[in-house]
C-alpha cells in the first residue's frame, strides 16, 4: 500500500459512494487520512476535525470541490476548524474569515485561547482580509479592523462599524475606540471622528446617536465599499461596481487622495488612482491628476486622455504605436492624423482593423485619386518628411510642386522566398493603399515592384478585381510569389493549387504546408484539372534540391512512385534507401512510365547498390523484364519479410506497412512487445493495434497528459481512441489508472460525465457497497498486470470468496 499514490484512494472514495466510503475509510484509515491530508492540504491531525462535522464528511472531503468543502467547514462556527484553517494553514482570505465570523459564538472561550482565531486576527497588521471583522461578533476585532482600515474607508462605512460595535459592547467600547483614534496622527483621515465617538459614548443611546449622524443613502452597498478598499489596497483588476456614483468617489479623493498630483512625488510610484481612471465615465479631473507622472498607466488602463497629453507622450517617447492607437481609439482620430508627426510613423501606428480609421485614411488619401504618379510620389517622400500626414498627401498630390515627381517605383526589389513581412515605408504604403477605392488600387498595381506585389497578395487580402489586375499585369511571377507563405488561407491555397501552374506548384511544394497527397500528385505530374504532364516541370524539380532532409525527407518520398525520370533522378541523387523494396518500387515506377531506357539512366547514376544494378540491367532487354522486376518487388514487400524490419525504417523509405500481417503477428504473439506502441503513433495504424499498444504504454510524463510525445493523448484528442478504451484495454492497471485520471481531468465536461457513469456502473457491478472488495482492489492495484476492468472484476471475486 505504501507505493500507491494517495490520490488513488481519493478516487476510490469518490467512486464508492457515501455509505461505502465511510466503511472503506475505516478499513484503510491511515491511508485515507494521508489521501485527504494531501487533497485538503492540511495536517493529518486535522483531517478528522474537518470531516467529522458533516454527515458523509469523508466522502464529501474526497469528492467536493476543495475550496467549497473547506468554506462549508469554516462556516460551522467550530473554533477548532477556524484555528486549523485560518491560523495554522493561513487561509486568511476575506471569504474564510467572513464564513467563520458569521457562525461564531463569541461566548465560547476557545476563540480567545492562545492560538485561537481572535489572537490571530489581532496580530494582523491590516489588509483586505480584515474587512469581514468590521461586522463580526467580536468587539475586539471590530475595533482592530476600524483602526487598521478606517483610514481607507469612507466615513459612513466607518460609522456603520462603530454602530455595530456599540450594539455589541455598548458605550465603553465606543469610548475606548475614541481614545485609540485620538492617539493616531490624523484621526484616520476623518477629522472630528474621535470627538464624535466621545459624544456617542456619553449619549444615552450611543447607537442611535451614531445612526442620526451617519450620512443617509451614502455607501450603503457593501460592494461599493469593498471595491473602494481594493482600490486603496492597490489590488489589480478591480471591477467597477454597478451604481457607485463618481460624486462619492470624488469626495473620497478630496478627503484622502488616491494618488496623482496631490501626493508627494516620492510616493507617486504607488498610485491607486490609476485603478480608477479605467472605469467608465471617470471624470477628466481624475485622469488629469495622473498626468503626466502616470501617463503610461493611464494609457494601459484604456482611459481617455486629452489630445495634448497624447501629443506630449508621442513627442517625448518617439514612435511608439501604442500612443497613436490609444489616441485613435479614445476619440482623437482626426487630430492624430492632422497634427502628429512625422507622417510615416503616425500612419504606421494606426489601427487598420478599426473601420473608422480605415474610412478616415480613405478620406485622407482621396486627393491622390487614381493617379499612379501621385501614389508613387507619396511612397517616395513619406520617409523624408517631418510633416503631418495631410501635408504629405497634399505635397504628393500637387502637380505644381517644385520637387521632382516619382514616375517609377523607387529602389525596386525582387520577391523573396519564403515571403517576409513588409516593414517601414512598404508596410505603410500597403496599409494605406488598402484603404483606397478599388479603382485607385487597380491604377497603382502596374507600377508596383515584385516585392510590393508579393506583399499585396500575401498580406493585403486584395478584393477579387484587384487580385485579377495584379495577376493580369505581373503574370505568373506574381502568382509564384503569392505561393510563398507558410500560412495561406484554405481558400487561397485551393485557388493556387487549381491553377496547375508549374512555378506556383514549385513554391507551394517548397514553402507551404500542403497535404502529402498533393505532393504525391505534383511529383507524379497529375493535374488538378485532369490529365497528366508528360514530364514534371523543371521548377518543381529544382524545389527538390532545397528540401531539408533532416525534417522533410517525406517530401521526396512523395515522388517514389511518380515514375517521372526527372523526379527519380532527384530522389536517387539525394536519398540513400535502407530498404530494397523502396529501390525496386522506384525502378518499377520509372520503367512503367518511361520504359527500360529511363531505367538505364537511373542505373547510370551509380547511386544504387552494385548487385541491384547488375540484376536490373539483365532484365532491361528481356521481353518479360518488367514483370520479373515486379515479381522481385513483390518478394521484397512480402509481409513476412517486412516484419523483420523496424517500422520507422519502412516508413522512412516510403514502404507501405503490412498492417494485416502486423495485426496477425500481434494476435499470435509473434510481434515484439515494444512494437505496438511504436506503431500506434502512425496516423494509419489500425484500431486493433492501438488497443494492443495500450497494454505496453507507460503513463504520460508527470508534467502533463498533453505532452507532445505521448501518442495516447494524440489518439484520444483525434477520436481514434476513447477514454473507455483505456478502461477496457490499457494495462497494467496502475498505468491505466494514470492514463484514465489524466484523460478524465482534461476531457470535455460531457465526456467526463459519461466516463464517470461508465466507471461507476463497472465498480457498482463488481464491488458494490463491499468495503472489503474496494480494499482488495486497492491492494492489488500496484502489481496487477491486467486492465482496470479485469482488476475490478478480480477484486470483487476475491472479496466474495
Amino acid at each position: 500500500m505504501n507505493n500507491r499514490p494517495p490520490s488513488v484512494l481519493g478516487l476510490a472514495l469518490q467512486l464508492a459512494g457515501p455509505a461505502t466510503a465511510g466503511a472503506l475509510a475505516e478499513r484503510l484509515w491511515p491511508e485515507t487520512v494521508a489521501a485527504l491530508s494531501e487533497r485538503l492540504r492540511v495536517p493529518e491531525s486535522a483531517v478528522e476535525t474537518l470531516t467529522a462535522w458533516e454527515e458523509q464528511g469523508l466522502w464529501r472531503a474526497a469528492t467536493d470541490d476543495v475550496g467549497e468543502f473547506l468554506l462549508r467547514a469554516a462556516a460551522t462556527g467550530d473554533p477548532e476548524i477556524a484555528r486549523v484553517l485560518y491560523v495554522e494553514r493561513h487561509r486568511r482570505v476575506p471569504e474564510f474569515l467572513s464564513a467563520i465570523l458569521a457562525a461564531a459564538d463569541p461566548t465560547d472561550p476557545r476563540w480567545y485561547a492562545a492560538g485561537g482565531l481572535v489572537p490571530a486576527v489581532l496580530e494582523n497588521p491590516g489588509g483586505l482580509e480584515l474587512e469581514p471583522a468590521l461586522h463580526g461578533p467580536f468587539p475586539e476585532l471590530v475595533e482592530h479592523a476600524v483602526l487598521h482600515l478606517g483610514r481607507d474607508l469612507p466615513l459612513p462605512v466607518v460609522l456603520d462599524a462603530c454602530l455595530h460595535l456599540a450594539r455589541l459592547a455598548g458605550a465603553p467600547a465606543i469610548g475606548n475606540l475614541a481614545k485609540s483614534i485620538e492617539a493616531t496622527a490624523d484621526e484616520l483621515a476623518h477629522p472630528g471622528l474621535a470627538e464624535l465617538l466621545r459624544s456617542a459614548a456619553a449619549a444615552p443611546d450611543p447607537g442611535a446617536f451614531l445612526q442620526e449622524r451617519r450620512p443617509a443613502g451614502e455607501w450603503t452597498d457593501p460592494a461599493h465599499a469593498h471595491a473602494l478598499l481594493r482600490v486603496r489596497m492597490e489590488e489589480r483588476d478591480v471591477e467597477q461596481p454597478a451604481g457607485l456614483g463618481w460624486e462619492l468617489i470624488l469626495r473620497e479623493h478630496d478627503r484622502r487622495p488616491f494618488g496623482g498630483k496631490r501626493v508627494p512625488s516620492e510616493n507617486r510610484h504607488a498610485n491607486p488612482l490609476v485603478r480608477l481612471v479605467g472605469w467608465e465615465g471617470c471624470p477628466d479631473e481624475l485622469i488629469g491628476e495622473c498626468l503626466p507622472d502616470s501617463s503610461w498607466a493611464v494609457l494601459r488602463a484604456g482611459a481617455r486622455m486629452p489630445f495634448e497629453e497624447v501629443a506630449r507622450m508621442w513627442t517625448g517617447k518617439g514612435p511608439d504605436g501604442r500612443i497613436v492607437r490609444h489616441g485613435v481609439l479614445t476619440g482623437h482620430l482626426d487630430r492624430v492624423l492632422g497634427e502628429l508627426t512625422p507622417a510615416r510613423d503616425v500612419l504606421d501606428a494606426l489601427p487598420y482593423d478599426h473601420e473608422p480609421t480605415r474610412e478616415a485614411v480613405a478620406a485622407l488619401v482621396a486627393p491622390l485619386g487614381a493617379d499612379p504618379v501621385n501614389w508613387l510620389t507619396f511612397y517616395a517622400r513619406m520617409g523624408r518628411t517631418d510633416g503631418t500626414a495631410p501635408e504629405l498627401i497634399a505635397d504628393a498630390a500637387s502637380a505644381g510642386s517644385p520637387k521632382k515627381r516619382t514616375t517609377t517605383w523607387p529602389r525596386p526589389l525582387e520577391a523573396v522566398f519564403p515571403v517576409t513581412a513588409p516593414g517601414d515605408s512598404r508596410a505603410v504604403f500597403l496599409n494605406v493603399l488598402q484603404c483606397a477605392p478599388e479603382a485607385a488600387q487597380i491604377a497603382v498595381v502596374p507600377h508596383l515592384d515584385a516585392r510590393a506585389v508579393q506583399h499585396f497578395l500575401v498580406y493585403g487580402d486584395p478584393a477579387p478585381a484587384v487580385r485579377e489586375a495584379l495577376v493580369a499585369t505581373h503574370g505568373v511571377p506574381a502568382l509564384a510569389s503569392y505561393a510563398s507563405s507558410r500560412k495561406l488561407p484554405d481558400a487561397t491555397l485551393e485557388y493556387l493549387l487549381d491553377l496547375d501552374e508549374p512555378a506556383v506548384d514549385a513554391n507551394l511544394f517548397a514553402h507551404c504546408h500542403i497535404d502529402q497527397r498533393e505532393r504525391e500528385r505534383m511529383l507524379a505530374g497529375r493535374l488538378r484539372g485532369g490529365g497528366t504532364r508528360s514530364e514534371v516541370p523543371g521548377e518543381l524539380l529544382d524545389a527538390l534540391d532545397e528540401v531539408n532532409l533532416g525534417h522533410y525527407r517525406h517530401w521526396l518520398i512523395a515522388g517514389l512512385e511518380s515514375g517521372d525520370l526527372g523526379v527519380a533522378r532527384k530522389i536517387v541523387g539525394r536519398l540513400r534507401f535502407a530498404m530494397p523494396a523502396a529501390r525496386l518500387r522506384l525502378l518499377t515506377a520509372v520503367w512503367e512510365r518511361g520504359g527500360p531506357d529511363a531505367v538505364r539512366e537511373i542505373l547510370a547514376m551509380d547511386r544504387l547498390p552494385v548487385t541491384l544494378r547488375r540484376q536490373t540491367e539483365k532484365l532491361l532487354d528481356a521481353p518479360d523484364g518488367l514483370e520479373r522486376l515486379r515479381d522481385r518487388l513483390a518478394a521484397e514487400e512480402d509481409p513476412a519479410k517486412l516484419l523483420g524490419h523496424p517500422p520507422s525504417r519502412l516508413v522512412g523509405d516510403g514502404v507501405p506497412l503490412p498492417w494485416a500481417a502486423l495485426v496477425e503477428a500481434q494476435r499470435t504473439g509473434r510481434l515484439p512487445d515494444h512494437l505496438p506502441a511504436a506503431l500506434a503513433e502512425l496516423a494509419d495504424c489500425p484500431r486493433e493495434m492501438r488497443l494492443a499498444a495500450l497494454r505496453s504504454t507507460p503513463p504520460a510524463h508527470p508534467r502533463g497528459f498533453y505532452d507532445r510525445g505521448n501518442w495516447v493523448w494524440r489518439t484520444l484528442a483525434s477520436g481514434a481512441l476513447t477514454p473507455e478504451d483505456l478502461l477496457a484495454h490499457a494495462a497494467p492497471a496502475q498505468s491505466a489508472l494514470h492514463h484514465l485520471v489524466e484523460a478524465v481531468t482534461k476531457a470535455p465536461a460531457t465526456d467526463r460525465l459519461a466516463l464517470r457513469a461508465q466507471v461507476t456502473a463497472l465498480t457498482d457491478a463488481h464491488l458494490g457497497g463491499n468495503a472489503e472488495a474496494w480494499a482488495v482492489c486497492l491492494q492489488l492495484l500496484p502489481t496487477f498486470a491486467g486492465t482496470l476492468t479485469e482488476l475490478i472484476s478480480t477484486a470483487g471475486a476475491v472479496a466474495r470468496v
